[in-house]
């Protein structure tokens, strides 16, 4: 049985703690970005204890115009667990907000190994290649999901096209 080259997901709304960096290099940006979710997750929150850890964390990116680079800044964003959805802990620190995002339809392709720049554009390019040309998707900005600890070096990580709205 073969792989599947990408599958259509639909995520629910929901409630999101988000940090967004800008650091020279998009490995810095998610790093820093991580580090501050993790110490909101593990306790600087305001009810002062661990929330859970969900996965997949999205990192948000946008492509230059030229679409050759991506741009500095990068969202990363952590799913707030379902018993804090309707009242998230407010978080310690003042570069975290929470933000209610709207159902999402994506279209999915998973990859391996670690996340850089440079392994992103590939996979975007690689998926746009066996997508073949759609304006069903936007083409500016995408997601990479996350699912394992980034210390892991075959860690499983997705590159996501976000379907327009019909």
């Amino acid at each position: 049985c073969e792989e599947a080259a990408y599958e259509e997901r639909q995520y629910p709304a929901g409630k999101w703690a988000c940090v967004t960096k800008g650091e020279p290099l998009y490995e810095q940006s998610i790093s820093l970005s991580f580090m501050k979710l993790m110490r909101y997750i593990c306790k600087e929150n305001s009810v002062g204890c661990y929330l859970g850890m969900t996965i997949p964390v999205l990192n948000e990116i946008h492509l230059t115009k030229e679409g050759t680079e991506l741009e500095r800044e990068v969202l990363t964003a952590y799913y707030i667990p379902g018993e804090f959805q309707q009242n998230p802990p407010a978080p310690v620190d003042p570069e975290i907000h929470i933000t209610e995002r709207a159902p999402l339809r994506v279209l999915a392709r998973v990859f391996y190994g670690m996340t850089t720049e440079e392994t992103i554009l590939r996979e975007i390019a690689l998926f746009w290649e066996l997508l073949g040309s759609t304006d069903a998707v936007l083409q500016e900005t995408y997601i990479v999901a996350v699912y394992e600890n980034p210390s892991i070096p075959q860690r499983r990580n997705e590159i996501w096209f976000i379907r327009r709205a019909e």
